[in-house]
């Protein structure tokens, strides 16, 4: 943030650019090497309408790979926190890999807490070129938000990571794991590769008690019926976790099988957790009379 920043221009010569750029892409002549335009589009993502810095963003989208090192710029330099989050969002459209590095760094650093959202954004459209370091920032010493973002990115990279999650299962640390977990759930929307679904039952029996509650919650709401018996296992788990969020699971999936040994749970519990197998029961019940 060193570099003085030009002045934020009117709304009406921002109307005036973006009907421009809007209008040489329509007809394929916009000149992607026109640096002082694609600064002056960048100044302009500081303008206070929301719709304009969507328009002047999906332009952006439009002029791809030659508007990257500007947006990198942007993102990285620029004093605005408006514009930085633009440029990330813009970036989000490029999926250029190049953006990795300086989009981990505004995740980790940027001092605005939007900016660091949509770097995450960004992350996650940049597919497989990121999961590195997203799976190395969350073994970090940085902070749970960061590692929360991380984990929010490899979660919505959708299928063309799935070889990577799968391989990063293995990977030693219950952080990584669990993110994986929860990257895998999402997975099962989008594809018809048995091994997603494997991957959440064997979570189950995970040595960390965060993967195993994070592997219960997803088969829940994947109303996974087959999982039912592995879930009925976890009412007896160690860790209280793990036993809320199996009862909770078990309640959303609503086989009846389920009715008895959550009242064997029930009387087991107490407190909150007593409470809370008592709702998943009763809503069980509900569901079983209907």
């Amino acid at each position: 943030m060193v570099d003085p920043q030009p002045l934020v221009p009117t709304a009406e010569a921002t109307d005036r650019l973006l009907d421009g750029v809007n209008a040489l892409l329509a007809i394929g002549t916009f000149d992607t090497s026109d640096t002082a335009l694609l600064g002056q589009m960048v100044a302009s993502l500081a303008d206070s309408r929301g719709m304009v810095r969507l328009g002047l963003v999906e332009a952006f989208g439009k002029i791809g790979l030659p508007a990257v090192p500007m947006l990198l710029e942007g993102l990285s330099r620029h004093s605005n926190p408006v514009v930085r989050r633009s440029c990330g969002k813009a970036l989000a459209k490029t999926s250029d890999p190049r953006a990795v590095p300086v989009l981990i760094e505004a995740l980790l650093h940027d001092e605005d807490t939007v900016v660091r959202s949509s770097a995450a954004g960004a992350l996650a459209k940049m597919g497989e070129a990121a999961v590195p370091q997203l799976i190395a920032l969350l073994t970090s010493e940085h902070s749970e938000t960061a590692k929360g973002h991380a984990a929010w990115a490899l979660a919505f990279m959708g299928t063309e990571v799935a070889e990577h999650l799968y391989t990063a299962y293995t990977h030693p640390a219950a952080a990584v794991r669990t993110a994986v977990v929860a990257a895998v759930a999402n997975l099962t929307q989008e594809t018809t590769d048995d091994r997603a679904v494997a991957l959440l039952e064997s979570a189950l029996t995970d040595s960390a008690p965060g993967v195993r509650a994070e592997a219960a919650a997803a088969l829940g709401t994947l109303a996974h019926q087959p999982a039912v018996p592995l879930l009925i296992e976890q009412l007896t788990d160690p860790s209280p976790e793990v036993r809320k969020t199996a009862a909770l699971a078990l309640a959303k999936i609503g086989d009846p099988t389920s009715l008895g040994p959550l009242e064997a749970q029930l009387a087991r519990e107490s407190g909150e957790l007593q409470r809370v197998v008592a709702m998943a029961l009763a809503q069980l019940q509900k569901r079983a009379m209907a």
